[in-house]
């Protein structure tokens, strides 16, 4: 991911129309219509940024930000040693949680690989004194609990020669000012190759960095030929902040809901592909020992139904210690969240965005003849909504199953609303439509 503040130049860049091409005659097999279907209807996934930067505690970015040469950044790898590192916890953490998958950072921007590459030694069997393999025990440990796994890979790569001409970040890195791009691409498809063959059933390729040379001949076309033909399932997207290109599979947006671009670098065009969102819960993606921002339990469930109400998955990451352990406050507000979802899931889970716009009161999600009306900021006695379509049978509050009074008239739905219980994040009327 990119820290915002450091590279807002760098995301606001677009490429110039016509500069890239990718797998323009795809036709999605039905084994990855199938795997989008289950994508749209698992909705929420944990997203884990992890890396030898998590040294330094002080994001995914210190390599660029502190301006450190590949040379001095390689010993990190010697300090990496995450002795408590526990993918069985992590799974079940993730599960616990109500998540459905997981995505993590196989390779960040500093190019280094979190598996066992026998293309480079720059990865953690190789260089760090932990010697194993983490993407295969977590590989397994999701098999056993039965979530799937994504992987985030860097098209960026701040320490590898032939990743030239140089992009707009990474120059700090003391590289010879030569190297051959089209080498670095075989190389970059030959570890997507080795991902995608040694892994078992991968969810998806989570691209990112392709902003950073935005011109650059990226060679979609074979790129994503290659993910299809290995794993005709496997999801593509790609984090280049666009509309997506022919052969991708899912749109993402970074710490932005479909539509909005408050971050300064989402489009706010939105495809009829499936949807997710990516948010933090503190500031920081990879491990950050000073950051104490961290968005409250109440705050992450209103994102999480927005995003559900704009038909879109939740992606929430962690930035794991360089111990392996997950830090307690991320426990702390995951547990809570899947306590909630244990009670309301089913107004998520399964569902696509509602009928009724989003707005300010909350959201609506749909699952056939079910609307799930998230009245998340609203205490008055009667909520005014637009009229929905067909024959409202019933209504009734999701948390007591109590039956509520609810009017459609020509022009509106009306809603009565019980007094709202302190501290309640998300009053949900769930609306039957029938007859």
């Amino acid at each position: 991911m990119r820290l915002e503040a450091a590279v807002v130049s760098v995301a606001l860049v677009t490429c110039v129309p016509g500069s890239l091409t990718a797998q323009a005659d795809y036709q999605p097999s039905q084994e990855n219509l199938e795997a989008r279907t289950w994508f749209q209807n698992a909705k929420f996934g944990l997203f884990i940024h992890w890396g030898i930067y998590s040294v330094l505690g002080s994001g995914e970015w210190v390599m660029e930000v502190r301006r450190i040469p590949a040379a001095h950044y390689e010993r990190l790898a010697e300090l990496f040693n995450p002795t408590e590192f526990d993918a069985e916890e992590w799974v079940s953490l993730a599960k616990s949680a109500g998540m459905r998958y997981v995505t993590i950072t196989a390779k960040h921007h500093d190019g280094f690989a979190m598996f066992d590459s026998e293309l480079t030694d720059w990865n953690i069997v190789d260089r760090t004194p932990y010697g194993r393999d983490v993407l295969a025990e977590l590989a397994e440990a999701c098999r056993r609990h039965g979530l799937k796994l994504f992987l985030y890979y860097s098209q960026l790569d701040w320490h590898h020669p032939d990743y030239y001409p140089r992009g707009r970040t990474g120059r700090s890195a003391g590289r010879p000012e030569n190297g051959e791009w089209g080498r670095y691409i075989d190389y970059m498809d030959s570890q997507l190759r080795e991902l995608l063959s040694k892994y078992g059933e991968i969810g998806g390729i989570w691209f990112d960095g392709m902003w950073d040379r935005p011109d650059a001949d990226w060679r979609l076309e074979r790129t994503y030929s290659l993910i299809h033909g290995l794993q005709p399932q496997a999801l593509i997207g790609s984090n280049h902040h666009q509309v997506p290109f022919p052969g991708e599979d899912f749109q993402m947006f970074e710490k932005d809901l479909p539509g909005a671009n408050t971050a300064g670098f989402n489009t706010t065009e939105v495809s009829s592909l499936p949807l997710e969102t990516a948010e933090t819960i503190n500031g920081s993606w990879g491990y950050n020992l000073t950051d104490d921002r961290y968005k409250s339990t109440a705050d992450l469930i209103r994102y999480f139904v927005r995003a559900a109400g704009s038909n879109a998955n939740f992606l929430l990451n962690v930035g794991p210690m360089p111990n392996g352990k997950i830090q307690p406050e991320f426990v702390d507000r995951l547990q809570a969240i899947g306590r909630w979802l244990a009670r309301y899931g089913e107004s998520v889970y399964g569902t696509r965005g509602g009928p009724i716009a989003p707005g300010p009161w909350g959201v609506t999600t749909q699952r056939d003849a079910n609307v799930y009306v998230h009245v998340l900021e609203w205490d008055g006695p009667v909520l005014a909504l637009p009229r929905l379509a067909g024959h409202v049978r019933s209504a009734r509050l999701l948390r007591t199953g109590a039956e509520i009074a609810v009017e459609q008239t020509e022009t509106a739905l009306l809603i009565s609303l019980p007094p709202r219980p302190v501290g309640l994040v998300d009053e949900i009327v769930v609306v039957e439509l029938g007859g």
